[in-house]
């Protein structure tokens, strides 16, 4: 059975990423060092065998994988499926802003409770349905291939626990770094874990940033 190879790794730094505030779909663009970041991820994959580039349709991903994607001379394709987790109301808001304004939907956010949305958001098990079934997609146009996919924080960390079979509620001890290197093996049975969070590229130690600030 051929696999696909997957590289999938999170977008650039944010002014949001830095202000802890909720970016969810709101579409925020890198900020220059989140630039700097793609382009040390740039020059770090420049003689990896890439065959298709794929990115949320988010500026944040789509410059991240664009500044890959233009070392091979290949185009990025967007893909909605990989979308950072909508966060509703929430999104614009600090960390601290929710714990003062929406403390128990706060504590229910941050205790993962898995059928939990904020208003006019996405559940966990919602964003879990609607990445899995995106990257399934994906990667199964590309058996035997490599594959970049440049996704969010929350992305990420769904990623990880289906490679890992981890629930969802099940304490993060993994990293979700701004333009780390994560790889990953897919097959018809599902996905499995090679390496994670390799961030030789990067000679800064700011970029260890949650889901929820993705």
């Amino acid at each position: 059975m051929q696999v696909t190879r997957i590289l999938a790794v999170r977008h650039g730094e944010t002014e949001w990423n830095r202000d802890t505030r909720i970016q969810g779909h709101t579409d925020i663009d890198l900020n220059e060092h989140g630039r700097w970041q793609a382009a040390q991820l740039a020059q770090a994959l420049a003689d990896e065998p890439i065959d298709a580039f794929y990115a949320s349709d988010l500026s944040r991903a789509l410059e991240t994988a664009q500044a890959v994607a233009r070392r091979h001379d290949k185009p990025v394709h967007t893909h909605a499926g990989l979308r950072e987790r909508c966060f509703g109301r929430f999104e614009g808001h600090t960390w601290a802003e929710l714990e003062a304004r929406y403390p128990e939907e706060s504590t229910a956010w941050r205790k993962r409770v898995p059928d939990f949305a904020p208003p006019g958001g996405e559940s966990l098990l919602q964003l879990q349905d609607r990445v899995v079934r995106a990257v399934n997609e994906l990667a199964a146009r590309h058996p035997g291939e490599q594959i970049l996919v440049a996704v969010h924080g929350g992305v990420l960390d769904i990623l990880y626990r289906a490679a890992t079979r981890l629930e969802l509620q099940a304490p993060r001890s993994w990293e979700l770094t701004n333009t780390a290197i994560n790889r990953l093996l897919w097959t018809p049975e599902g996905l499995g874990l090679v390496g994670w969070a390799d961030t030789g590229h990067l000679n800064t130690g700011n970029g260890a940033l949650d889901e929820q600030t993705a």
